[in-house]
């Protein structure tokens, strides 16, 4: 409503109320008074005392103290008969619009907004603790006082008792401060006072909005700077980023939506110009740092783990973000989120290409001591579990072209999921295509090896550690059993394929028949066998397994064909051989001393075999760490 017309400010109370004597002194006859004009006159005689007595401009003491703070009681009656007073003026400016009764009241109307706008000032300014924003959005719900007793599931009865009753003394005093503003507020917009009011809020909370986002480290980042910054100095600014957003969203403007809804709850169009002038600058500074970085910053694939972290900031909080910012004038903010949310899947698809470009490119010129896992696959696997953590890459993906599915062998990836468009479909033929080229590359490697057997026990240590990163991550669930079964069984295959060229011509120098032999025939056995064996130990001491299951299951593969034939044979003729000191000579291994032999390989020869195996380990956690970063 508008101000009513007719005060002059320049007047002070004092002189008004000379020149005006109080309402009983006034001698105007009854039957002359309208029903308004009483109600004025009487609403003026109670009025009038409360409002002038906290004039700012009468005393000093109206001025010093603070209505609320002295004496809240009497400030809810201020409050009170300042309405019951606009009231009235509203009845008799419907009915008499030029009567002197409403320049009266418009002047003590004009005093009591003064103080109120103190009031309201004075509330707001010395109690930024109570109203800061993260104890305000924890307060909007009384659960608050539960999830904090909770810490103190520890201490005794009585020390919960005390932690409960702080909790519950400083919410009740939010709550009093809110309530408090919201009075002021509804008191003033309705006597047509909204501008100050507002003007006061937006003035104090915004200066609380804006503190909040430098705190947070959050600062505009310009795109030029962007693409120039070192990527350290970024990643710094990327990691403050990822910090605040979840707390600006769900602490700062979180509480400062709450407090605005709750202070102007009387008007929608005063709630909305408030919270988005408050808000609007720092969300979009917030919301639209990503969206730089990802237009501007130079391309990595490392660096998509950052991107991807930015992205999943803004989208788990999606719908949050759309509830803060629901006003039509604060539609920006959320477009600018969305804007970012396509920059950055924009960025990582990039990424993905061009991690699959390296791939392709990747010679594989060295071959690997001991066939061992190579580094390559090390940091590949690392960075595809890593990849497979990031559950908002299936959205990335889904609209992503899927050429790799006509070109990858059915036999590598099930076929069934070629047909499906599912968001998680996409991620697993792309992890499962860049883990195919993987193992293309690796076959190729294998070719290097002059001993094809180590080409094989080659694909075996590699391949399965490329089982081990999919089990042991989120790649289990994306790529599925089937897939696993089928890599289990490829490893099987390449150990079979090691076993059967380094050790079958040692299986094969074991006689079958060991009744029918000469004590000579015998002779020649036993050297023969401790030939082929002590060349074929000798040669594959240089091999490591670092899986220890593996390493396990190829040595018990190796054992069950060889000790067995060779214990039978062994036991049919040693009797014999011994009676001969020339023959015993020749049994130069007893089963067991075999089987010990065959425990030491696959370890690697000499300190190597300790290098090798633990370089592998420290290789992945070296690279999973830098990645990481």
């Amino acid at each position: 409503m508008k101000k009513f017309a007719g005060f002059s400010p320049r007047r002070s109370s004092s002189s008004f109320i000379a020149h005006y004597p109080s309402p009983s002194r006034f001698a105007l006859p009854a039957p002359s008074r309208s029903l308004s004009d009483s109600v004025m006159v009487q609403t003026l005689d109670v009025a009038e005392p409360i409002i002038v007595k906290w004039d700012p401009e009468s005393s000093t003491y109206a001025k010093v103290t603070s209505l609320f703070y002295d004496n809240r009681r009497e400030a809810l009656e201020f409050v009170k008969v300042v309405n019951k007073l606009h009231k009235a003026m509203h009845a008799l400016v419907a009915e008499n619009s030029s009567s002197e009764l409403l320049v009266r009241a418009q002047h003590l109307m004009q005093i009591a907004m003064k103080r109120l706008e103190k009031e309201f000032y004075q509330i707001l300014s010395l109690n930024r603790a109570q109203l800061d924003p993260e104890s305000v959005s924890t307060r909007s719900s009384r659960t608050s006082t539960r999830s904090s007793l909770s810490d103190f599931a520890e201490e005794s009865d009585d020390e919960i008792r005390v932690a409960g009753e702080l909790i519950t003394e400083v919410e009740d005093t939010a709550e009093g401060v809110m309530a408090d503003l919201k009075l002021i507020a509804e008191c003033m917009i309705s006597s047509g006072y909204g501008k100050e009011c507002v003007k006061i809020y937006k003035i104090i909370r915004k200066s609380i909005v804006d503190e909040g986002i430098y705190k947070l480290g959050v600062e505009k980042l310009k795109s030029a700077h962007a693409h120039k910054m070192d990527w350290e100095v970024l990643d710094l600014k990327i990691k403050n980023w990822l910090a605040a957003v979840k707390i600006a969203v769900r602490t700062l403007f979180h509480g400062e939506r709450i407090l605005c809804d709750h202070v102007f709850a009387s008007s929608d169009s005063i709630r909305e110009a408030c919270y988005t002038e408050i808000t609007k600058e720092g969300a979009s500074i917030l919301f639209g740092f990503p969206e730089n970085v990802a237009k501007n910053s130079k391309k990595s694939p490392e660096r998509i783990f950052r991107t991807l972290d930015m992205y999943t900031a803004i989208a788990s909080q999606w719908p949050e973000i759309v509830s803060l910012f629901s006003f039509s004038s604060t539609s920006s903010v959320v477009n600018q989120a969305l804007n970012s949310l396509i920059k950055l899947s924009e960025s990582v698809r990039l990424d993905l290409t061009e991690f699959e470009t390296l791939l392709n490119k990747e010679s594989l010129k060295t071959t690997v001591v001991g066939a061992g896992v190579h580094r390559f696959t090390v940091d590949t696997m690392n960075y595809l579990s890593l990849l497979g953590d990031y559950s908002v890459l299936s959205d990335i993906l889904m609209d992503s072209p899927t050429q790799e599915k006509s070109v990858m062998p059915e036999t590598f990836f099930d076929g069934s999921y070629s047909s499906d468009s599912s968001p998680s479909s996409s991620i697993s033929s792309r992890l499962a295509w860049l883990i195919f080229i993987l193992v293309c590359k690796l076959d190729g490697k294998a070719k290097h090896y002059k001993d094809v057997s180590q080409a094989y026990i080659f694909l075996a240590n590699n391949l399965q550690h490329i089982l081990t990163k999919v089990r042991s991550s989120n790649l289990r669930y994306l790529l599925g059993d089937d897939w696993i079964t089928k890599r289990e069984s490829e490893v099987k295959k390449f150990a079979a394929n090691y076993e059967r060229l380094a050790w079958s011509h040692v299986f094969d120098a074991v006689p079958k028949n060991v009744t029918a032999m000469t004590r000579e025939e015998a002779r020649v056995s036993f050297k023969k066998i401790n030939m082929v064996f002590e060349e074929a130990h000798y040669k594959q001491l240089s091999i490591v397994v670092p899986d220890g299951k593996l390493r396990d299951e190829i040595k018990v593969s190796i054992a069950r064909k060889l000790l067995p034939a060779y214990r039978k044979f062994y036991s049919a003729q040693r009797v014999e051989m011994e009676k001969d000191r020339k023959s015993a000579v020749a049994v130069k291994y007893a089963p067991e001393d075999m089987g010990n032999s065959l425990s030491d390989l696959f370890f690697g020869s000499g300190t190597s075999s300790t290098s090798v195996s633990l370089s592998t380990s420290s290789s992945s956690s070296k690279s999973r760490m830098s990645i990481s970063r």
